[in-house]
């Protein structure tokens, strides 16, 4: 059974690593040069997928958070940990990629805009969410406290995505009301398989992680066992 499971793993990072390579052959060959920005938007097909499987993570994060709280399941705790660790992952590559387009388009590496603004801070609740852990007295409270963090992060997801337009940001807004430009056809098929890929990508590392979690609370409770004798 779990030579099953390795070969149907493996399989999956299979087929992901091909799509990718499919995204990566979309993003900067057929895809349309950008009229203004020039190569540098082409940094859009992966900073905005990341942004978004950020957004998902941390709703993940709410809802194994909140049932964590309700019922002290450990598999909600490892769903919990597995989201938050993947949001922080993502979330760092929003922060990464927004950069390198922002020097080109602002002249600056960094402004305190108010998307970037709380996009940081999205990052360093997640990042506290995984310190709490490690500095807990036990693993019960670490949970918790993560837990409760998770809940303040999922709060921060909405003012990151209206933040544009609560403080008029400098931030280029691509889909919704208020967007700048419209994109071309190639550019939105490129965009939603590059989304789709790393949503495909996120799906798979959560359920690995999270197994991953569990096997490490099975052997901790095997350890406890054995020294218990």
């Amino acid at each position: 059974m779990r030579g099953a499971k390795d070969i149907l793993t493996a399989a999956l990072f299979g087929v992901i690593a091909v799509l990718m390579l499919g995204a990566v052959y979309l993003v900067f060959v057929y895809a349309p040069e950008e009229r203004v920005m020039g190569p540098v938007q082409r940094i859009f097909y992966f900073h905005v997928p990341s942004a978004i499987v950020t957004f998902t993570s941390v709703m993940v994060l709410l809802a194994a958070s909140i049932t964590y709280l309700a019922t002290r399941r450990a598999f909600w705790d490892n769903l919990a940990r597995a989201a938050t660790e993947i949001g922080l992952l993502f979330c760092t590559v929003v922060l990464v990629t927004g950069p390198i387009w922002a020097k080109p388009a602002w002249g600056v590496w960094w402004t305190w805009e108010a998307r970037l603004t709380t996009t940081l801070v999205l990052w360093l609740i997640l990042a506290g969410c995984l310190m709490v852990r490690g500095y807990a007295e036990n693993r019960d409270q670490g949970a918790r406290l993560a837990a409760v963090l998770g809940i303040v992060a999922a709060l921060d997801v909405p003012i990151v995505y209206k933040a544009v337009d609560w403080w008029r940001g400098q931030h280029p807004v691509v889909f919704g009301p208020g967007k700048q430009q419209a994109l071309a056809p190639e550019m939105h098929l490129t965009f939603r398989f590059c989304l789709f890929v790393f949503l495909l990508l996120f799906a798979l590392l959560l359920t690995l992680r999270t197994r991953v979690a569990t096997l490490e609370d099975r052997a901790r409770s095997i350890s406890e066992t054995l020294e218990g004798r």
